[in-house]
């Protein structure tokens, strides 16, 4: 089911040797704008709060993101499976993206996979904070998020000048070249620091 090469053609790993559902599971990074900039501007639209609570409720919002990115890349993405099929399963999520890094396709969530997991996210907002609440929090976790899935596409493929996100790049690079099993943050190694899995390697930085 899975090849490991890449296509003269468009430039990416092929992954399925269904060309329907190989091309299901490309994605551009434009996707994530296209599909939740609406959705966060409706949530908006719809909070009935002040505007001081609406923006704490953003803040927590972005807040809640960044910890859960850095609980899903570590826990979940580089859990190791025993079994075959689970190896397999663990390749095609994101073993893939470690093998092919700059695989312009392969780097930003499908949105058939996103909006399933914001769906299950929302629903869990709603029941805890409520529907007056849950608004505003919601749309600053789906902003975290659109922040997470863009920058990780730009740390691959653009040249930064701004100090801070050339350092965001070199974290999320040494990821990938000299510790995989540390630098979990993209968006923020803020959880790096606070769970102390920051690098330990003095190698040179990318």
């Amino acid at each position: 089911m899975v090849k490991h090469f890449i296509s003269n053609k468009d430039k990416s790993v092929r992954m399925f040797k269904s060309d329907v559902i190989e091309f299901l599971s490309k994605t551009h990074w434009t996707m994530p704008i296209i599909a939740f900039v609406p959705i966060i501007t409706f949530l908006l639209f719809n909070s009935h709060l002040t505007l001081l609570l609406t923006l704490l409720f953003i803040v927590a919002g972005l807040f809640f993101w960044s910890f859960i990115e850095y609980v899903l890349h570590r826990f979940v993405f580089h859990y190791e499976p025993k079994t075959d099929l689970g190896k397999r399963f663990h390749w095609l999520f994101h073993g893939v993206h470690h093998d092919y890094p700059n695989d312009s396709f392969r780097l930003v969530m499908p949105p058939g996979i996103s909006l399933i997991l914001g769906s299950m996210f929302f629903a869990l907002f709603y029941l805890v904070l409520g529907k007056n609440n849950c608004y505003s929090f919601a749309s600053g976790f789906f902003s975290g998020y659109l922040v997470y899935d863009i920058s990780h596409y730009a740390m691959h493929h653009f040249a930064f000048k701004n100090k801070f996100m050339i350092q965001l790049k070199k974290h999320h690079m040494k990821h990938h070249f000299q510790e995989p099993e540390r630098g979990f943050g993209v968006s923020s190694p803020l959880w790096d620091y606070i769970f102390d899995t920051l690098f330990q390697s003095k190698k040179k930085e990318f």
